[in-house]
């Protein structure tokens, strides 16, 4: 037996397709809104007897439990398999480029070297050099047991020192460039990281991937005038930073045991997160969570508080990252009725999004390390995201202006009306009736009959354009009775 015919005989595909909708018996079958497209009526089913799906609505197509994978998480059928085999708990027999497996694990290994050699350089006491490291890590009062844990390190302001070590140890000068420790220049290949705190950054699998570098005080080597604060391993084989979050590989087992992640901004702000017992706490190393980094995430938990920093670059990052997160996540159909008493399936995120607000302008970092209570109080008490949603983008608009109140509704009125839960899309009408200080009918109203949105110029258009005299073929119905009404036989003929 073949893998792909023992993974088909563990997986049922009404268990797997019943993960991304809700699906409603229908005789031998199953139907549910199409998942791969926006749609009414349900034209998507699912045969138990076949082990098949299709779609008989816009899609038009149709397959099996590899190919739901691979349209639905947009993968090619060698990722679907493994998706699948993680399920089935079939153990896939990888064949892979050995040369390229050969070159990613040389790569790790060089790093590996140069996490060891910037660790090292911090914890030399006769390293005078490194000593504003050593007292930046003291200004921020991070343990030596941290400092161990994360691997923290210094880079020496020299052009050489890393080049010069990894030589020692047989790195030729391609692999370090390769691996992003060091640039080829006009003056050869020299250090990429000099007079900077280091943080290793792993892998899921605790594999040092790349790496970030803090400016430290004082001029390093080659600096321009405006320093980046922050200079991260460009995109290299085995690293691509958006797609790792800093301390998932230690915060794994904690993220499904407690059920919850937390997502913070900075490397400092998971490190002391950590040191305080807050294990379910990874950083996306930056205010712009990614895609990529939610599907990391979502293999461990659908469950998720944004903790971003309380600067106004923290609440659009907050914002951009509500986005991505609808995005990436799944969404299941719930059926809800209407006003009128018809139920429809309405697509609701399978996923539980909060907001974690950060008191006077605090940063995790600051909250944790003087407070941990308090952070305790904060993430338990984490907002849902439509409520964040709502003070952010009142605090854009100039309430006293109407124009502007309308752009609010305008705004926030399509997340409303996208709720399935009557009870609570009532709440929030409510609350954005009053912030647009409009009547909660009119609301309701559009949220009912949305207004198509028109241009100026457009409108300006249609009004000025010579109206067509319309004719019977222009009303179906009253064409109908005439075509009855001019051919008797028709009628005659039932």
């Amino acid at each position: 037996m073949s893998v792909v015919e023992e993974i088909k005989q563990r997986v049922d595909i009404v268990d797997l397709v019943s993960q991304y909708v809700t699906l409603k018996r229908a005789g031998h079958n199953y139907m549910a809104p199409c998942p791969f497209h926006a749609e009414r009526t349900p034209s998507f089913h699912v045969s138990p007897a076949r082990q098949s799906w299709h779609c008989f609505g816009a899609c038009g197509t149709g397959g099996d439990i590899f190919s739901f994978i691979m349209k639905k998480e947009e993968v090619e059928f060698r990722d679907a398999l493994r998706i699948l085999a993680e399920r089935a708990g079939v153990e896939l027999d990888q064949r892979r480029d050995p040369q390229e497996d050969a070159r990613r694990a040389r790569l790790f290994e060089v790093n590996e070297t140069a996490a060891a050699f910037f660790h090292a350089q911090l914890l030399d006491a006769g390293a005078t050099a490194a000593e504003s490291a050593r007292e930046y890590i003291a200004g921020r009062h991070l343990a030596a047991k941290s400092v161990e844990q994360f691997q923290l390190g210094y880079a020496p302001n020299s052009w050489q020192a890393l080049t010069d070590h990894l030589a020692s140890r047989g790195v030729s000068n391609a692999e370090i460039v390769a691996a992003g420790l060091a640039i080829e220049g006009d003056r050869g290949v020299h250090d990429r990281f000099r007079h900077r705190l280091m943080f290793p950054i792993r892998d899921e699998r605790g594999r040092v991937a790349g790496f970030g570098g803090r400016l430290l005080p004082g001029e390093a080597l080659g600096a321009v005038e405006h320093p980046a604060k922050y200079v991260n391993t460009p995109q290299t084989p085995i690293f691509d930073k958006g797609a790792i979050l800093y301390a998932l590989d230690l915060a794994r087992d904690a993220i499904r045991s407690e059920g919850r992640a937390v997502i913070v901004e900075g490397y400092m702000d998971a490190i002391a997160a950590h040191e305080h017992g807050f294990g379910n706490v990874v950083a996306s190393m930056g205010t712009a969570l990614t895609e990529r980094q939610v599907m990391v995430l979502k293999h461990h938990t659908r469950n998720l508080v944004l903790a971003l920093d309380a600067d106004a670059a923290g609440a659009e990052g907050m914002l951009r990252g509500g986005d991505v997160l609808d995005t990436a996540l799944e969404h299941e159909n719930v059926p809800v009725p209407d006003w009128r008493g018809i139920v429809r399936m309405q697509e609701k995120l399978a996923a539980d999004i909060r907001v974690l607000v950060m008191p006077g302008g605090q940063d995790p970092d600051d909250v944790i390390r003087n407070q941990p209570e308090l952070w305790v109080e904060l993430v338990n008490g984490a907002r849902p995201f439509l409520d964040f949603q709502f003070d952010a983008v009142a605090s854009k608009h100039d309430l006293d202006v109407p124009r502007e109140r309308s752009a609010v509704s305008s705004e926030l009125l399509p997340l409303v009306a996208a709720i399935p839960d009557r009870v609570l899309q009532s709440h929030y009408l409510q609350r954005l009736a009053r912030l647009a200080q409009v009547d909660e009918s009119t609301l309701r109203l559009e949220v009912r009959q949305p207004a198509r949105a028109r241009t100026g110029p457009a409108v300006a258009a249609e009004a000025s354009a010579p109206r067509r005299q319309q004719t019977p073929r222009d009303r179906p119905e009253e064409f109908c009775l005439a075509l009855l009404f001019r051919y008797p036989v028709a009628r005659a003929g039932g």
